[in-house]
C-alpha cells in the first residue's frame, strides 16, 4: 500500500485529524515507513508457531472481577451531567 495525498486526505476526513500543508511530507513519510515495517513483519513464517505463544511460558494473569463502588467518584460524575435523576443520567428519547 502506498502513501499519497488521496489517502492522507482519507485519514484525515476518518481520524478528524487536520495535517498542516507544511507537515503533509513529513506524515506521509513517517507513514510510509511504519507500513514497510508492517510488511516486513508479514514475511514471517509463524506456520509453526501456536496462536497463544507466549515468551514467558506462562498464561497471562487474571485479577479477580470484583465490583467496587466509589461513592465520590459517582457523585463527582453526576454532578457534571446536564439533567440526572437517582444516580442515572437522563438523556432524551431516541426511539419512539
Amino acid at each position: 500500500m502506498k502513501i499519497d495525498e488521496a489517502l492522507l486526505k482519507k485519514l484525515e476526513k476518518l481520524s478528524y485529524v487536520n495535517i498542516s500543508d507544511e507537515k503533509r511530507a513529513e506524515v506521509i513519510a513517517q507513514l510510509s515507513e511504519i507500513l514497510s515495517f508492517v510488511d516486513n513483519l508479514s514475511e514471517l513464517d509463524t506456520s509453526g508457531v501456536d496462536d497463544t505463544f507466549s515468551m514467558r511460558g506462562e498464561s497471562t494473569r487474571l485479577r479477580d472481577d470484583e465490583p467496587k463502588i466509589d461513592r465520590d467518584i459517582n457523585e463527582n460524575i453526576i454532578k457534571n451531567a446536564p439533567k440526572s435523576e437517582n444516580h442515572f443520567f437522563v438523556v432524551p428519547k431516541i426511539i419512539e
